[in-house]
């Protein structure tokens, strides 16, 4: 069978190390870090757009925040919205003194980027992503211990960049947690489930991200070819759930070879897309993938892809999430955040970050906004019909394509899984 092989990391492209050298890379044609005066590599001009240097930033740190958690649960699915978790961090940074402010700017990656306004740019950021056509909800908030008095000097510039006002306890776990549960509703506008879990009486900062997802695909599946169908769960063991089809499907695909993986991209509306990264065996293990997952890596995986006809399987998906990443940060180089951080512009009172809640609600299923399309002329055309089927684990990445944002992130080991 003919493969349409893809190397993704090639000439310009620095292998996959890039999980160590992401946003971190110098601007392009500037002096080389090390004092030498070499130039280096030039950066690629989607990302001297500010907004797109940004979105790059907080996504290689919403990718940080996947490893750690995928490496937290190897057997079970994993789903996050990194944004949400960014968002929330960057916003807490305005309440931060100049120590405290760098730990955070340095996870987000901040330090790496020459932007004196990146609150203003987030608020684009955020204008851009969560406009109406990208069908996100995303949202995130600051939650304050009970009777804190809290500087107008922060309120203000929170407000303005972030949308968002600070939260003060009131000191009743059950009446908090009514009212934040009522905030993530009127924020995901329903979707996202209540939480039932009792309120901490210990909170002295409590950040929250939420977020919300489903959207129509360029091309609508048929309902009528949706059947039963088994997954692979491994080499033994297989369940069956409901699977899209199409046979004569529409989309960008690739191998990787160093990977071992195939790599498909389908559109949805609003200019966004997913990207599937589907290993060529089942027993094969994810961390390999998952470590050269970069804003850098992504991108180039979107130049380089090519147009292909296939038949394409696609388990129909409608995942959640609850929780804390508390653990997740605190191995990120943020633990001094919840020991003794300086936020004496939130505050004159000490307080430190004591949570980080995540929920989270993603699905897809056949709905689309047009019928196939015809290949576009610049397709290719496998001598054989490429298969192309996610019937076995696949890592999968919702990305805005205007700005290349990450938005959403999962491992899908049992399409089953909540």
């Amino acid at each position: 069978m003919q493969v349409l092989v893809l190397l993704l990391w090639m000439g310009a492209l620095l292998g996959h190390s890039s999980c160590q050298n992401t946003a971190g890379s110098p601007e392009e044609g500037s002096p080389d870090p090390d004092g030498t005066g070499a130039p280096v590599e030039e950066e690629d001009p989607f990302f001297k757009v500010p907004v797109n240097k940004l979105a790059a930033a907080v996504s290689n740190f919403g990718y940080d925040l996947y490893r750690v958690r995928s490496s937290m649960s190897p057997t079970t699915n994993v789903l996050l919205s990194p944004l949400s978790v960014a968002t929330a961090l960057s916003a807490l940074s305005l309440g931060a003194e100049q120590r405290t402010e760098s730990v955070i700017h340095r996870a987000l990656y901040y330090d790496l980027i020459n932007n004196p306004d990146i609150h203003g740019t987030y608020k684009d950021l955020l204008a851009t992503v969560t406009a109406p056509q990208k069908n996100l909800k995303s949202a995130s908030r600051i939650v304050l211990e009970k009777k804190l008095r809290i500087k107008s000097s922060f309120v203000a510039p929170l407000e303005k960049s972030y949308g968002t006002r600070p939260r003060i306890l009131t000191g009743n776990p059950r009446v908090d947690l009514q009212e934040i549960n009522g905030w993530v509703q009127a924020q995901t506008k329903g979707k996202v489930a209540r939480s039932t879990k009792e309120m901490s009486g210990e909170i002295s900062i409590l950040l929250l991200g939420v977020a919300y997802f489903k959207g129509p695909w360029l091309t609508k599946f048929d309902s009528r070819k949706t059947s039963l169908k088994d997954f692979y769960l491994d080499e033994e063991r297989t369940v069956r759930v409901p699977m899209m089809s199409d046979p004569q499907a529409i989309l960008r695909y690739g191998l990787d070879s160093d990977l071992n993986c195939k790599i498909g991209q389908l559109p949805l509306t609003g200019s966004m897309s997913i990207i599937f990264f589907l290993p060529v065996k089942v027993t094969q293990n994810l961390t390999l993938i998952e470590e050269s997952l970069t804003s850098e890596f992504i991108q180039d995986i979107d130049r380089e892809l090519k147009t292909v006809q296939a038949v394409l399987t696609i388990p129909k998906l409608k995942l959640s999430y609850e929780g804390e990443v508390t653990k997740s940060l605190q191995e990120m180089k943020l633990q001094s955040l919840f020991d003794s951080p300086d936020f004496s512009k939130i505050t004159g009172k000490p307080i430190k970050l004591t949570q980080v809640e995540h929920r989270a609600g993603f699905e897809w299923n056949e709905d689309g906004a047009g019928t196939t399309p015809s290949p576009g002329p610049q397709s290719s055309h496998p001598a054989f019909p490429l298969d192309y089927h996610l019937n076995q684990p696949f890592i999968f990445v919702l990305r805005d394509t205007d700005t290349g944002a990450l938005l959403f992130i999962g491992k899908i080991l049992d399409p089953r899984g909540t």
